[in-house]
Formats: structure tokens, C-alpha cells, sequence
């Protein structure tokens, strides 16, 4: 279903709030103002394009300095190659048979040589000599002097002869030594996502640990009195949806999440945040809430007192604008934050605008491949910023869903991915680019 005409009348009335009253723009956290095209906090900046900030978050993570680690095959999976795969031998490492069948030398018929077949993983089997055949199973050391393997299917018996039913050529269905690569070969760059596939090549190439760039780690703090951890809204609580939501999905975005904690709003609650921010050992501090410039948004203050320095402070997209970037620390060496904006769907649009090219630059994987669709139905824009749209992914067509609020979640659940939408709107029949989410799109393998 494509967004109604309300949603659109309401993107123009907020956009049009946002404009007349700088720094106070509508709510888009639980905490009320979230800065129009003034900014967050009424500072008087304009918000970062979209575009923009997302080349902000990769710029930030690739300045910071690489850290590696060796390990096991096992605990490399999602991880990022330090170092080039190198053959450590040759692939096979020695003549080896494709099929079951028959080794044979020489020209046909073939008299079969008696005695035990040769099977994978036995010693060196005895020569053959011309005119001589040896049955053989797939995977076995091909006999010295061999000429050829017919398959099972292509040959047939008479006696102790041997007959081919089909032309025979000389090295058919011998994989010989180095055919897939020879000892030092390069096999992978630096820079490779360590995939299931990685890991088979890794292990047949003789590797037992690979020496790969970590994943980053990552702790969530949950900011806002607010929230209920379990029963029903009441009373002017509500339930925090964003808990049970951010780790997994950082998770799926590669990352390694240390811990996930609730904060108040109260000075004591300040005070951890504080100290979350200036001694947290993690690669990246993900805060919910408190981004803007209401009575109990403190995200801004705190960092201000941590000496961080602001490197995104608001973006021009719907929903989300208020959301930051700010780096803790020297740029080599640096920690970084993301603050997220309240509201669900809020906070899943600063996750894939500033998380997610900030995770994959920290983490070495290349910036995901940019792609588009076909949006089928007119989708309402706001006048000056981006949008993101929840879409269902087709054959064809990307169909726009219902429900984007700020504040929901039914839209995104039922999603594929998320519709860019320029500012002023798209008709149906436009590309549109798509932002996949890492559940649609492989997780963390892609």
C-alpha cells in the first residue's frame, strides 16, 4: 500500500514548524524538539545532507588506525582479512582423480589390473603399466604413468578387459597438481569479508588461523525515564522497543555488542553517561534519545564536557534529522558515538545513516554496492530533506508500506529495505536507491 495523503499533509505542516522556529522543530524523540533545518539545539547550523553524513561516518571510521588479531578459522567468520591469503601450496597437491571410474594407460582396451582399488586418502598407489587400467574412486592420487580416468558411466567390462564407450582424451578427468592455484599464489586480498566460503578455501590452502581486523565493539545506552521493560504502556510510560531492537541489529551489521544499558534522566543518570562516554573501552557508543534540545536532552552537554568533537550534528532526512556523530579522542586512536534519535523508526534511520558506513569503514569491508528500484506508487516527499520509506522488495517493483512514522515499528518490520526518497517526492515509475537491511540482505556476510 503507498503512504496516504495525510502522511504527506503532515510532512508539509512539520516541515513548515521546523522552518518558522529554528531549533525547535518537531519532536522526534521521546524528549520533544529534534531541529529543523537550523539544527539540533537551535545552534543556528544547518543539518548535514544525507548524502553528506554518510560519507562523514565512513570518513570517520577510515581515519581510525587498524587493529588486527590472529585466530582460529572458526572465530574468523564476518571478520575482515589483515593480510592476503596466500596459497601455502598447491591446489591439489598432487594428480587427483574427478571421478569414480577407471585410471587407465595408453590406448583401449584396457586389461584391469587386479587387486585393490585405489581410494582417497591411501598411499601411492603402484604404476600403471600400458594398456593397463585400475579402478579408481573420486579423489584418489591418480597412479604414476596414467594416462587418463573414464567414468563409471562411460566404460564397460568384459572379463579382465576393459572397453571405453565413449572417445577417450588424453588427461580427461585428472585434476592435476596446481590446477587451482600454485604455492604463493594469491588467493584473496587484504581487505576480503571472511565468508563460509573463505574459510573452506582457507582450510583446503593448509590455514589453521588467519590474521583479520576485529569486529567493532560496540555498547548501547538506553537514555529516558520513560521506558518500560516489560507489561503494558500505562500511566505515561511506555515500553522500550529499542533494547530488544539495537543489538541484534548491530550484530547483524557486523559489530560485537559488550553491553546494552538503561540511563536516566536524573543527574545520576547524566553522571554514567558522562562516564560511559569518556572511559567506555568499546569502538563505538550507541545512545538513544536525548539528542535535541528539550529540558532533559543531554546527549549534547555531556559531550561537550568529554571534549568530543561534533563531526555530523543533524541531517537533513525524515525520520531522524536529529541524530549525531561526534568522535571521543584523537582521530588515530579515537573512540566514536551515535546518537540516535528516540522514536523507533527514527533511530533505525540514523543505524543506516551513520552506523552502518561507520561499522563497515572500522570494521575494513568495502562500502556496500549502491543499487536501485522501481517505486511503484507516488510517494510523498518532504520539501527540503530526504526521506527513508519502509518498501517490500518484488520482482519488479519496490512497494512502499504504511506505517513510518517517527514512533513505528509495523512499516520496517514487514520490510525489505528502506526507499531514498529526494526531497519534494518521487512518482511511480522512479529509481529510487535502496538501503537493504542486513536481515534481507545477508546480515553481516554481505
Amino acid at each position: 500500500m503507498t503512504p496516504t495523503d495525510a502522511d504527506h499533509a503532515l510532512d508539509q505542516a512539520l516541515a513548515l514548524v521546523s522552518r518558522s522556529v529554528p531549533g525547535h522543530g518537531p519532536g522526534n524523540g521521546p524528549h520533544g524538539g529534534s531541529g529543523g533545518p537550523a539544527g539540533p539545539g537551535g545552534s543556528g547550523h544547518r543539518a548535514t545532507p544525507w548524502p553528506g553524513a554518510r560519507e562523514a561516518a565512513v570518513r570517520a571510521g577510515n581515519g581510525v588506525r587498524a587493529r588486527t588479531h590472529r585466530v582460529p578459522l572458526a572465530d574468523a567468520l564476518g571478520e575482515v582479512l589483515a593480510a592476503p591469503l596466500d596459497a601455502l601450496t598447491d591446489l591439489p597437491s598432487f594428480d587427483t582423480s574427478a571421478m569414480d571410474g577407471w585410471a587407465v594407460a595408453g590406448p583401449g582396451p584396457w586389461t584391469v589390473r587386479g587387486g585393490a582399488d585405489v581410494l582417497a586418502g591411501t598411499d601411492r598407489p603402484e604404476p600403471l603399466a600400458d594398456g593397463e587400467a585400475v579402478r579408481i574412486a573420486t579423489g584418489a592420487r591418480i597412479p604414476a604413468d596414467a594416462t587418463a580416468v573414464i567414468r563409471s558411466e562411460h566404460s564397460r567390462e568384459s572379463g579382465s578387459q576393459l572397453f571405453a564407450e565413449r572417445t577417450v582424451v588424453t588427461g580427461q578427468d585428472i585434476r592435476p597438481r596446481g590446477q587451482e592455484c600454485r604455492s604463493g599464489d594469491l588467493l584473496l586480498p587484504a581487505g576480503s569479508l571472511v565468508t563460509p566460503a573463505v574459510l573452506g578455501l582457507a582450510a583446503a590452502a593448509g590455514y589453521d588461523e588467519l590474521t583479520t581486523r576485529p569486529r567493532p565493539r560496540v555498547e548501547i545506552l538506553v537514555l529516558g525515564d520513560e521506558l518500560l521493560t516489560e507489561g503494558l504502556p500505562h500511566d505515561g510510560l511506555i515500553r522500550d522497543a529499542l533494547s530488544p531492537m539495537l543489538g541484534p541489529w548491530l550484530s547483524r551489521l557486523g559489530a560485537e555488542v559488550v553491553a546494552t544499558r538503561r540511563l536516566g534522566d536524573d543527574p545520576a543518570g547524566v553522571e554514567a553517561l558522562l562516564k560511559a562516554v569518556t572511559t567506555s573501552t568499546a569502538d563505538l557508543i550507541v545512545t538513544t534519545g536525548g539528542t535535541a534540545s528539550g529540558p532533559v536532552d543531554h546527549v549534547h552537554p555531556v559531550l561537550e564536557r568529554a571534549g568530543a568533537e561534533l563531526l555530523v550534528d543533524g541531517v537533513a532526512v525524515r525520520p531522524g534529522h536529529p541524530m549525531l556523530l561526534a568522535r571521543i579522542g584523537d582521530r588515530a586512536d579515537g573512540r566514536h558515538l551515535v546518537g540516535l534519535p528516540g522514536n523507533p523508526l527514527a533511530a533505525v534511520s540514523g543505524l543506516l545513516t551513520l552506523a552502518e558506513p561507520l561499522l563497515r569503514a572500522l570494521a575494513g569491508r568495502r562500502r556496500r554496492p549502491r543499487y536501485t528500484a522501481t517505486i511503484e506508487g507516488d510517494v510523498p516527499g518532504h520539501p527540503f530533506d530526504t526521506r527513508l520509506v519502509p518498501v517490500m522488495l518484488g520482482d519488479e517493483h519496490a512497494v512502499p508500506l504504511r506505517y513510518h512514522g517517527p514512533a513505528m515499528l509495523r512499516g520496517v518490520a514487514a520490510a525489505d529495505a528502506l526507499a531514498v526518497v529526494p526531497p519534494k517526492g518521487a512518482r511511480s515509475g522512479q529509481e529510487l536507491e535502496i538501503l537493504d537491511l542486513p536481515w534481507a540482505a545477508g546480515g553481516c556476510f554481505t
